[in-house]
């Protein structure tokens, strides 16, 4: 059987797969025996590249299982992949139908296969944006006690901005540690 490229609508809960080969479509549940289970399905039939969308945290785990499991894919522009689905006239948008519209969308437009990023990079990132998050916490916890006049407030304010710094030098020695 010739390779074909699959696309994977991706959800908190559920991983739609379709086979453009065949146009077989299957759904598994977005958890490791589900990742398995698709990873399973997907070596019956050799895959060209596998195409999927970045969904926040929901993808990485599948990124992590197909890079195991050798599998070539690509993750794709979500405003790319509307633009191509409203370009083809498809504008159902049910998560069958994105998997469908992802597989095309791969094999039409030749869509290339990209490295997954190691395990250090994406823990880095990922320390990176809980620290720019603690920063920004911090600088509005600062604004916020110029303009608070009860006592009781300072004080959780002044709580408040301890307990940002002291997650923020913990941060940094995380860091140090990666």
């Amino acid at each position: 059987m010739n390779p074909s490229t699959i696309g994977i609508d991706i959800s908190k809960d559920w991983l739609d797969a379709h086979r453009l080969s065949d146009s077989a479509s299957r759904r598994f549940a977005n958890d490791k025996a589900g990742r398995r289970a698709l990873i399973k399905w997907l070596s019956a039939t050799p895959a060209k590249l596998v195409v999927f969308e970045p969904t926040g945290p929901y993808h990485c785990a599948l990124e992590r299982a197909l890079d195991a499991a050798a599998l070539p894919f690509a993750k794709v522009n979500p405003r790319q992949a509307r633009r191509f689905a409203e370009a083809a006239g498809k504008l159902a948008k049910t998560d069958r139908a994105d998997a469908a519209m992802l597989a095309r969308m791969g094999e039409v437009l030749k869509v290339e296969a990209r490295p997954c990023v190691s395990r250090n990079m994406a823990d880095l990132k990922e320390l990176h944006l809980a620290r720019s998050a603690l920063v920004k916490d911090r600088t509005a916890a600062r604004n916020r006690a110029k303009s608070l006049t009860i006592t009781l407030l300072l004080r959780q304010n002044a709580t408040d901005l301890a307990e940002i710094g002291e997650k923020i030098r913990k941060s940094k020695l995380q860091r140090r540690k990666s």
